[in-house]
């Protein structure tokens, strides 16, 4: 899996209901052909980044084919989601 573009944005709790900051990111992943979630089409990954205090976490995120925005049910292996939330680690400032 290889991330080829990505976008971030932070979301703003009106209700100050949750605890901590919120953050959607928008992940463009290339993967290999054998691959149970490649896609002619392209895949991408909408997941919410949750940062409280020293926690980072991945509160949830979506598989979608980027042409047709169709959902895919498929689950990220644990090495991949590692590597996922590495990235947000990484990034999740720029949205501020």
């Amino acid at each position: 899996m290889k991330i080829t573009e990505y976008s971030v944005e932070k979301l703003w709790d009106p209700t100050g209901i949750l605890s901590g900051d919120r953050y959607e990111f928008i992940i463009d992943i290339e993967v290999d052909v054998e691959d149970e979630l490649y896609s002619e089409n392209g895949i991408y990954i909408k997941l919410i980044l949750v940062v409280e205090e020293e926690e980072v976490r991945i509160a949830q995120y979506q598989l979608y084919e980027r042409v047709t925005e169709k959902y895919l049910d498929f689950a990220l292996e644990d090495d991949e989601l590692e590597e996922i939330l590495q990235f947000c680690k990484e990034h999740y400032q720029e949205a501020n």
